[in-house]
């Protein structure tokens, strides 16, 4: 399982990195044929977001280093920091580009041409994002199995699927956007509504830097397991033999990997060659149906 939610994140990160770069290009030539402000907003937003998926990727590789002396515990949550970098820097300068370059084009008004060219490029790249989008949330069903999405979306750990669909979606509202107020601008004559266009796509763009950063953030700081797996591990203590009862569960979510301490109850009147057997068995118990439990430290006790 594990493997699985690495590949359909790398496969995300992937369809977003050939879509956003693709898009870059093409709107990179119709912001210059045109001198579109909501047009160069759009192409600086797609090389941010291509840059974007290059940094989750590092991060994605850096999560997999094994654990060293430095880092007993691995390095996780490399892909949390590269995440909520993207989330604060990529995106956040992004919207407030595209914020300023609205202002001036608002201040200092400049005639448009080839307007249809704009809006071709902008139809294009909405098929093109729409694909992607639909690519991330293919992958995402692909995790989230029987959840609903709303509840996965609340609960995931995952911090790269979380940027990647906040991203696609901020890209789409853009595209969306930029293409109603060029048209907008191109039935009126009234190059103004090229400035508003880029001002709303910066402000979007920040709402959801503010959003991802947000999520991100609650991972850095150190965040429990998914309520799933913090179900499931509940469920074994309970029902594991020789152990009355959990006192305490702590879990805590190390990119893919869980770590989990427990204080449990060993059953009454046990020797402690047998306890620690139980406790033993517990263990490989847990490790054996809880995906990627990288570590795992049960305490006996007989009170909390």
């Amino acid at each position: 399982m594990a493997s699985s939610s690495h590949n359909s994140t790398a496969r995300a990160i992937l369809y977003a990195f050939i879509a956003n770069f693709g898009i870059a290009l093409a709107k990179s030539w119709a912001a210059w044929l045109t001198g579109s402000g909501s047009m160069l907003a759009e192409a600086i937003h797609s090389y941010a977001d291509t840059g974007n998926q290059v940094l989750l990727y590092l991060g994605l590789k850096q999560a997999q280093r094994p654990p060293d002396s430095e880092h007993p515990l691995g390095y996780g949550k490399l892909s949390y920091f590269w995440s909520f970098l993207v989330a604060l820097m990529l995106f956040s300068l992004g919207g407030v580009f595209s914020i300023y370059e609205g202002l001036h084009k608002l201040s200092e008004p400049e005639g448009l041409s080839y307007l249809w060219i704009a809006i071709a490029v902008l139809v294009a790249a909405i098929a093109l994002e729409s694909g992607s989008l639909l690519g991330c949330l293919r992958e995402i069903k692909l995790i989230r199995g029987n959840r609903p999405f709303r509840a996965w979306l609340k609960g995931t750990r995952n911090a790269e699927l979380v940027v990647v669909l906040g991203e696609d979606i901020g890209a789409l509202v853009g595209l969306l956007l930029a293409l109603g107020f060029l048209l907008l601008a191109a039935v009126t004559g009234n190059p103004v509504y090229d400035a508003i266009g880029s001002i709303c796509i910066g402000v979007v763009l920040l709402v959801i830097s503010v959003f991802i950063a947000m999520r991100v953030r609650s991972l850095l700081v150190g965040r429990s397991a998914d309520p799933e797996i913090v179900a499931a591990i509940n469920t074994i203590i309970a029902t594991q033999p020789g152990i009355e009862k959990a006192f305490k569960v702590i879990t805590i979510q190390f990119g893919p990997d869980t770590m989990l301490a427990a204080k449990v109850r060993i059953s009454a009147g046990v020797d402690i060659e047998t306890a620690i057997a139980h406790i033993n068995a517990l263990e490989c118990t847990l490790k054996q149906h809880v995906p990627h439990l990288a570590w795992c430290f049960i305490e006996p006790d007989v009170e909390d």
